[in-house]
């Protein structure tokens, strides 16, 4: 017998079927794509960061042609948070990419290196971090991003 593993996902069929709060994150990631440096890959990434509080804080992909001394939308934002909060817990990040090439925006999920620090993210607040992935057919949203690693880099105790 093999065993599978799902990740648990909520699909929604329209951005205007989402809830209000999470319109609201994801037209934060969308508009800090708009902000992105991507004149090489031309892929430009916003990502949107509410606290347990409700602040949101965004941040967006930067690129250098000294690659990969760039960094990702999501830990753009993240590490603001914490740079910000470093006592509140991240609850919800969307995230929005834009690829210039073909002018639209395509779902996009986290790379690893960006899936390791949320996961870090979580571990540290003891709370699931949603990931809302955007796109104008669908929103996916993860409930719990530790599903995207589930078998993180961590130090042993």
């Amino acid at each position: 017998m093999t065993e599978q593993t799902i990740i648990c996902h909520i699909r929604y069929s329209s951005f205007e079927s989402l809830p209000e709060s999470e319109q609201s994150l994801i037209s934060c990631a969308i508009e800090a794509s708009k902000r992105a440096y991507a004149p090489y890959s031309q892929f430009h990434v916003g990502a949107a960061a509410r606290l347990q509080n409700g602040q949101i804080f965004t941040g967006n992909n930067q690129e250098n042609v000294a690659y990969p001394s760039g960094l990702c939308a999501e830990r753009v934002a993240l590490f603001a948070a914490h740079a910000q909060c470093p006592n509140i817990p991240v609850m919800t990040l969307a995230i929005a990419a834009y690829n210039a090439k073909d002018s639209q925006f395509h779902l996009a999920t986290p790379c690893g290196a960006c899936r390791q620090v949320i996961a870090e993210f979580q571990k540290q607040s003891g709370f699931p971090i949603t990931l809302l992935l955007y796109s104008p057919e669908k929103v996916v949203i993860i409930k719990d991003a530790g599903e995207l690693l589930p078998l993180a880099f961590d130090f042993p105790q």
